[in-house]
């Protein structure tokens, strides 16, 4: 039986860089990945930068097989780097294979030289989420039917496409697709698109991706699932009644949930939240001592800079003076990329009404930003809600060009108390999407 001082199971966001550090203060440290295509994570390898990499590319006008060779080389590069990131680390070693419970501490590992049990003074779990498949009847059985990383991975274009769901998602590779020129229908359960969003962003949005060809069916159940000689054939119940659609291909973006299937938490005192999600404290850790959960498996929001601000809290622990917690996480926003982005940061106008807070909106077309003229896609707008009095932002969302990249500087703004006036009176460079919050926060 081997012995570590400390074991991480995933090679993740949160987990690879946890390694990193561990390995940079002298610690022996063993990550455990049980698929050697993951190594770096699920963003790096199947969602944010390969899905990202084919939006730019879609919106480019470029066509799918280059885009999807191009994606190729960027994760291949990516995953090479961020294996060798850890496993060139002096006290740091990479095992390849699939990890679970014996008990609170010890671990199982199985690849194919056998099998070995582990323990270790600390374990870090950093699994991550994984796609949710609804009990649709059929869904499970036909061969047409993908998860965001499966249909990634498809070399093909899929011409006739059909999304299970109206979530960020779903939205991506609707809009991706739907570039590429691929005929997509949405189907979604709720009535909008986006509704945690304002309501006129969500509007304008549904309203450009229908103008882009995406065709929706919303406030409707897909029932039934059957693979046909072409594709397969959808029975959905609509506010119109039952409708069957054809398709090539059905893409099920329905959510996600913790990833602890593998791990044999029975066998072991771990307790889990009610989605299903490792419960752990504000500085991750779990129910049983010296064993901690980071990122999408700790319940976590589910981006990769939650999980990189996992990695912060619990180096701060160990190595720092203890004072960051996810109780005091900095303020985030958050981006869908389609054509053009949405991002928002804080509070919405109906959260803000239902509070009886007070508030003033500012609001603004992106037509009227230079910037957007000059990239040609003037679509969208801004919105922002700030305290009447203090001026202090209480939320904003933006609509537009480059919105992943003004909604950080807001989000700075509202972490350090910043009066909308500092961006309002900010010089910024021109031509940029960013000289907006100038005209924005003019209305004050």
């Amino acid at each position: 039986m081997r012995h570590f001082t400390n074991i991480i199971i995933g090679f993740g966001k949160a987990g690879k860089t946890l390694a990193g550090t561990l390995a940079q203060h002298g610690q022996d440290v063993l990550v455990i990945e049980k698929d050697a295509m993951m190594y770096g994570g699920t963003c790096i390898n199947v969602a944010c930068l390969p899905t990202k990499n084919m939006i730019i590319s879609a919106h480019s006008g470029h066509g799918y097989e280059a885009a999807f060779e191009t994606k190729n080389k960027l994760t291949t590069m990516l995953r090479n780097k961020n294996y060798h990131n850890v496993a060139d680390q002096a006290t740091a070693t990479v095992l390849n294979a699939d990890a679970e419970f014996l008990d609170d501490h010890t671990l199982q590992v199985t690849d194919d030289s056998g099998t070995e049990t582990l323990t270790a003074d600390r374990i870090f779990i950093n699994t991550g989420s994984t796609p949710i498949l609804p009990a649709i009847d059929g869904l499970a059985d036909s061969q047409h039917v993908f998860t965001s990383k499966t249909l990634l991975n498809q070399s093909k274009q899929t011409q006739q496409l059909a999304i299970l769901g109206s979530g960020p998602i779903g939205l991506e590779f609707a809009s991706m697709y739907a570039q590429f020129g691929s005929q997509v229908t949405v189907i979604g359960q709720t009535t909008a698109i986006l509704e945690r969003f304002e309501p006129e962003i969500a509007t304008a949005a549904k309203n450009d991706l229908e103008t882009d060809g995406v065709n929706f069916v919303l406030a409707s159940q897909l029932t039934k699932v059957t693979d046909t000689a072409t594709g397969l054939s959808l029975t959905v119940e609509t506010p119109a009644g039952t409708q069957t659609l054809a398709a090539d291909a059905l893409l099920v973006a329905t959510g996600r949930r913790a990833n602890t299937d593998d791990l044999h938490l029975e066998r072991t005192s771990i307790n889990t939240d009610d989605r299903g999600a490792i419960a752990v404290n504000d500085v991750l850790e779990t129910s049983v001592p010296n064993v901690y959960a980071l990122g999408d498996v700790a319940g976590s929001p589910q981006f990769t800079y939650i999980s990189l601000d996992d990695w912060r809290i619990m180096a701060n622990q160990l190595f720092g003076d203890q004072t960051r917690t996810r109780a005091n996480r900095p303020v985030y926003a958050n981006t869908i990329f389609l054509n053009p982005a949405v991002s928002s940061v804080g509070q919405t106008e109906a959260q803000l009404k239902a509070a009886e807070q007070p508030y003033q909106v500012l609001k603004m077309a992106t037509a009227g930003v230079p910037k957007a003229q000059v990239i040609g896609n003037p679509r969208g707008n801004y919105k922002a809600l700030i305290d009447p009095e203090t001026h202090q932002i209480l939320g904003a969302a933006i609509y537009a060009e480059e919105a992943f990249e003004t909604i950080n500087v807001i989000t700075v703004a509202m972490q350090n108390h910043l009066p909308a006036e500092v961006l309002r009176d900010q010089i910024y460079t021109h031509p940029t999407m960013t000289e907006a919050l100038n005209d924005l926060f003019a209305q004050i």
